[in-house]
């Protein structure tokens, strides 16, 4: 891919690291979303992932998140017989209430109605969404929704240009 991140950076001494928040839970499906924590290390993003709901509230309570990626259809905790109840918006409720809510991409299941998805849509960014992605997740698109987040929320606060990274 033309996409090529420079690994061989050291971590910036002024510490000024962003945690993301990425919530998933179709990782089998996809393999994408997992390399996007590996892509996003050098640029000083710290991704601490979550397959249930229960596991994002313990991180949100744990540490600052500066980014969420919230996948709708994350059960709310890890059962037996794999019916659980979505822990998705548990999540966006919990990211809400912060001080400071972090821009938050909301993952959702593939959309089989375009009224269905519109109204979702809507939803989600009267909600404070900074963006909604349909699964299945690539990952140039990804890349391309995290560069505009950091563009928009934390330009000029940021050890190295984001966008001469990502480009």
């Amino acid at each position: 891919s033309a996409m090529m991140l420079r690994t061989d950076q050291p971590d910036s001494p002024c510490g000024s690291r962003l945690n993301l928040l990425l919530s998933y839970g179709g990782w089998q499906e996809t393999p994408a979303v997992a390399q996007l924590a590996r892509l996003l290390e050098p640029l000083g993003i710290t991704s601490f992932t979550a397959e249930t709901g229960e596991q994002a509230a313990d991180i949100i309570r744990q540490m600052a998140i500066h980014i969420a990626v919230v996948d709708l259809s994350i059960p709310l905790r890890h059962h037996d017989s794999g019916v659980a109840p979505p822990g998705g918006d548990r999540i966006l409720q919990l990211l809400r209430r912060l001080d400071e809510p972090p821009p938050t991409v909301v993952v959702r299941p593939p959309q089989p109605a375009a009224r269905e998805s519109a109204r979702g849509l809507g939803e989600a960014l009267r909600g404070g969404a900074f963006a909604v992605i349909d699964r299945p997740i690539h990952l140039e698109t990804m890349l391309e929704v995290m560069r505009r987040v950091l563009t928009r929320h934390y330009a000029g606060h940021w050890p190295d240009s984001p966008r001469a990274s990502l480009d």
